[in-house]
């Protein structure tokens, strides 16, 4: 049956409405596929950080008051980090090295999936001096990196780069620990995309100190913080006496936070961040009273949420 002009018009509008439905359907997945949302970062639980120090703070306790170098509570504290990273699925190594005539251990643990080629790190030194339990310094940044490694795990992340975490022994004695294990990538340095780390990031008196060596890792944090109405510092007082030292010096990207240690804050510190000017940010730095007492709970929040949201950002 020949359909009659009016009919045929209806239809040909029809066809033209799923002709541009259809147009307009491509172009919404089209545009999906070239700007895929990243994925925010998790809160990470300050109680689960803070469960990580109380573990640190009960191993020195039982080892002679220190988780220090070539002491058995710094083994201990391998050995905890350790069993909670097998748990949660990651592929865990500990390299041991010698330094004055000690044994030395890192933790290295690899989350599966990413490109190799490009793997993003986090890494804190894991020891204490020999005077205390080193809650802060740098019980802090390992047991934040450890939290944070655990909510990958829970979130079961699936980073485009090969995600990898570090704690490094010996940083005490010059960032011996850290030092043998780029010595130790040899020709591999080149697929460390970028490294960032977290040395004091609980300070009872804090500040909130960005690393600037690189300014793409730096602007990941400052944003961060800036949009989270908190002012930031650039780290100068304490550049170059930790573990990112030793991978700057061969040539790979490095940032991180810091919280301050033992010189003073500034009335202008204290104006933009709290507590109190004229004290040390940490007055129990590198002392036996650096316990799980020496510790400022918001700041090791915020600092544990930065790092996630770095990680987040930088392997995405």
């Amino acid at each position: 049956m020949t359909r009659s002009p009016r009919t045929r018009r209806v239809v040909l509008a029809a066809g033209a409405c799923t002709a541009v439905a259809a147009l307009l359907g491509t172009a919404a997945v089209a545009q999906a596929t070239a700007a895929p949302e990243k994925l925010a970062a998790p809160d990470i639980p300050v109680a689960g950080v803070k469960g990580h120090l109380d573990q640190l703070q009960s191993i020195a306790e039982a080892n002679g008051g220190n988780r220090a170098h070539g002491q058995p509570g710094y083994k201990a504290s391998i050995d905890y980090i350790k069993s909670k990273l097998d748990e949660a699925g990651y592929t865990t190594k500990v390299q041991e090295f010698n330094y004055g005539g000690a044994k030395g251990y890192n933790l290295i643990a690899d989350w599966p999936g990413g490109a190799e080629d490009k793997t993003v790190m986090a890494g804190a030194h894991l020891d204490s001096v020999d005077d205390g339990p080193g809650v802060n310094d740098n019980g802090s940044g390992s047991a934040g990196i450890l939290e944070v490694a655990l909510a990958v795990s829970r979130e079961d992340l699936k980073p485009n780069k090969h995600l990898r975490f570090g704690w490094w022994g010996a940083e005490e004695y010059g960032m011996v620990g850290s030092k043998h294990y780029v010595d130790d990538l040899a020709g591999d340095k080149s697929k460390i995309d970028s490294y960032l780390n977290f040395d004091m990031i609980g300070s009872p008196n804090p500040g909130y100190f960005v690393y600037d060596d690189d300014t793409r890792l730096e602007k990941v944090f400052k944003d961060w913080y800036a949009a989270k109405n908190i002012a930031t510092e650039i780290e100068t007082e304490g550049d170059g006496r930790s573990d990112h030292a030793s991978f700057k010096e061969v040539g790979i990207p490095v940032g991180g936070l810091f919280s301050g240690a033992d010189y003073v804050k500034t009335e202008e510190q204290a104006k933009n961040w709290g507590g109190e000017a004229g004290k040390p940010f940490d007055a129990c730095y590198h002392q036996s009273c650096d316990t799980s007492k020496n510790i400022d709970d918001k700041a090791l929040d915020t600092n544990s949420d930065a790092i996630a949201h770095a990680l987040w950002e930088l392997t995405s």
